[in-house]
């Protein structure tokens, strides 16, 4: 990884101890590329998480958090927004949740391709 730091993988729990090393690698490989077309820092507000942290942020019970294979990142504003959406999709990424404050962005097998929704969508 160049752009990124293992902690931020981690689960925010605090207590299960999963993070980066249940990343799923090809993703994380993804992410970073993804990071240096953005060229924009990709701040993550959420990655890998636990059951019982996936209940607490109301993750459903299929989200692709728990498989490791997607992040919630940091886009306060739309210029940082668009950059990180297009770095992602440049690098494969191509399914998209946008939140006002973020963008959950995963690479799921098991999903559908091709996904771009709003909040409330």
């Amino acid at each position: 990884m160049i752009f990124f730091k293992e902690n931020e993988f981690q689960c925010k729990c605090g207590k299960c101890g999963l993070g980066y090393k249940d990343m799923d690698e090809d993703y994380l490989l993804k992410l970073d590329q993804a990071r240096g077309y953005a060229e924009v820092p990709f701040n993550v507000n959420s990655a890998v998480r636990c059951l019982e942290h996936n209940k607490k942020e109301k993750g459903t019970p299929t989200s692709s958090h728990l498989k490791g294979c997607a992040t919630d990142i940091d886009t306060p504003n739309s210029f940082i927004r668009y950059r990180v959406v297009t770095g992602l999709m440049r690098a494969g990424i191509t399914r998209f949740v946008v939140y006002p404050t973020f963008v959950h962005n995963d690479d799921d097998h098991d999903k559908p391709k091709e996904l771009m929704s709003r909040k409330g969508e």
